[in-house]
C-alpha cells in the first residue's frame, strides 16, 4: 500500500477511536464532576481540548502511516507495537479520569503514555525521521496534560467522591 492509502486508513481510524474514547463518558465542560473540581490556573478553556486532540490524532495517524508504509524497515514491528500500546492507554485515560474519577490512576496512565510515546518517537525516528517529528506536539501536549492531571490531584484530594461516577455511555445515548 502507498503512503496515501495508509494515511487514508490510519488518520480517520485514529481520529474515530479518539472521538469514541472522548464520547464514552461525559468529559470537559459536559461533566458535572469535572466542573466541580478546583483546576490549575493554566487549565485551557474547554474548547481547546477537542481542537488540540483532533489535531494531535491527525498527526498520530500520519506518523503511523509513514511507518506502516516503510515495508521491510528494521524495527518496524516494534515501533508499531509501541505505538499501539501508548495509543491503547491514551484511549483508556478519558474513561478513567472523567468516568471513574480516578485522578491518581489517570496520572499513572498518562505517565505511562508519555513514557511509551517517547520510546515510540525514538523507534519511529530510526525508520522515518519525519514520523518522529510528527509526534513531538503530542509529547508536548502529553507533558502539559500530565501536569494538569497532577495539579488537579493536588488541588482535589477528595476528587473521587465529589460526584458519583458516570454509569452510561455518551456514545449511544
Amino acid at each position: 500500500m502507498s503512503f496515501a492509502r495508509w494515511a487514508l486508513l490510519c488518520v480517520p481510524l485514529i481520529v474515530l477511536l479518539g472521538f469514541l474514547s472522548g464520547r464514552s463518558v461525559a468529559s470537559g465542560d459536559e461533566n458535572a464532576w469535572y466542573q466541580a473540581l478546583v483546576k490549575p490556573a493554566l487549565t485551557p478553556p474547554g474548547w481547546v481540548f477537542p481542537f488540540a486532540w483532533t489535531t494531535l490524532y491527525i498527526l498520530l495517524g500520519l506518523a503511523l502511516a509513514m511507518i506502516l508504509n516503510a515495508r521491510g524497515a528494521r524495527g518496524r514491528a516494534a515501533a508499531v507495537a509501541l505505538f499501539a500500546a501508548q495509543f491503547a492507554l491514551n484511549l483508556a485515560w478519558t474513561p478513567l479520569f472523567f468516568g471513574a474519577h480516578r485522578v491518581t490512576a489517570a496520572l499513572l496512565v498518562i505517565l505511562a503514555i508519555l513514557t511509551l510515546s517517547v520510546a515510540t518517537t525514538f523507534a519511529f525516528a530510526r525508520i522515518r525521521r519525519q514520523a518522529a517529528w510528527l509526534l513531538v506536539p503530542y509529547l508536548v501536549w502529553l507533558s502539559f496534560a500530565a501536569g494538569l492531571n497532577w495539579r488537579i490531584g493536588q488541588l482535589n484530594p477528595d476528587a473521587q467522591s465529589l460526584v458519583p461516577g458516570a454509569r452510561t455511555s455518551q456514545v449511544i445515548g
